[in-house]
């Protein structure tokens, strides 16, 4: 492989301030995330599971930018075309340029977003997300996707669940190997919001890369701490029954509405996602 360019190379880690709950020698999904985005946030271990991931699957990187971007089209798509004006964003990562609230409210100024995640790491970096007054409300929840009765409790604080709702589930749910399970999470957050809220999910996929996307999940659950599954085309749309799911369906996220520049030059990512309406 050849060397890590100089744009991925993170400050060395004696000037990285690190709260004392956080295992730095296990490689962490937010904080590898992290490193592929060009972050400054991770660690030998993070960087170690990556690069071999990277040896493995090269666009891993792709997909990580790719991910992103669809988090912008969608939260624009949304407030724009929906008129959503309430974010809760559950499993948000270590904040990079382009979160949620920073979209939706460069649009809507009063939308109101809630981030919800339980890494130590992301905890330390919270009051990045905290922005109010004029910019409308941000909160942040620290809490587990598989606890979502705690999830709706909290983000209620902030959130009118009377109104319409997007649930964003970006890069997340293949942390959660059991697909019966993650149905019943899904399930039990969108019991809580009424109709016209949205569900957005985006999720690794080896429809795309095929084995070395399997060897890259292999490698990823040996050096992380938090095993993963890939899923199908078909196994994503199963998380969207009773939705109706907004064109094109379940894609790439590379291939989500892409931008005008960019429809018919861009090529799919191991990336999948979906966005979903509640009826």
């Amino acid at each position: 492989m050849s060397e890590t360019p100089a744009w991925m190379k993170p400050a060395p880690e004696e000037e990285t301030a690190v709260p004392r709950d956080i295992d730095t020698s296990v490689a962490h999904p937010a904080r590898i995330w992290d490193y592929w985005l060009g972050g400054r946030d991770n660690f030998a271990a993070d960087r170690e599971t990556g690069d071999q991931i990277l040896a493995a699957i090269p666009d891993m990187v792709a997909n990580a930018r790719a991910d992103r971007e669809f988090l912008g089209r969608a939260v624009r798509h949304l407030v724009t075309e929906e008129g959503v004006r309430q974010f809760l964003d559950i499993g948000t990562g270590i904040p990079a340029a382009g979160n949620t609230h920073e979209v939706a409210q460069s649009i809507v100024s009063d939308c109101r977003v809630v981030y919800v995640d339980n890494d130590p790491i992301v905890l330390a970096h919270a009051r990045a997300l905290m922005v109010g007054g004029d910019m409308g409300a941000t909160d942040y929840i620290d809490a587990d996707l598989r606890s979502p009765d705690d999830i709706i409790q909290g983000a209620a604080r902030t959130l009118d669940f009377d109104r319409p709702v997007a649930i964003m589930l970006l890069g997340i749910l293949e942390f959660v190997p059991d697909t019966a399970q993650a149905s019943a999470i899904i399930g039990r957050l969108l019991a809580a919001v009424p109709s016209g809220s949205f569900l957005v999910v985006s999720h690794s996929t080896d429809e795309v890369h095929g084995e070395a996307m399997r060897e890259a999940a292999r490698l990823w659950n040996e050096g992380g701490s938090t095993p993963l599954v890939l899923r199908d085309t078909e196994q994503l749309a199963g998380l969207f029954d009773g939705l109706e799911l907004v064109d094109p369906g379940v894609s790439s996220c590379s291939l989500w509405r892409p931008d005008g520049v960019d429809i018919g030059s861009v090529a799919p990512v191991a990336q999948y996602c979906a966005v979903g309406r509640k009826p």
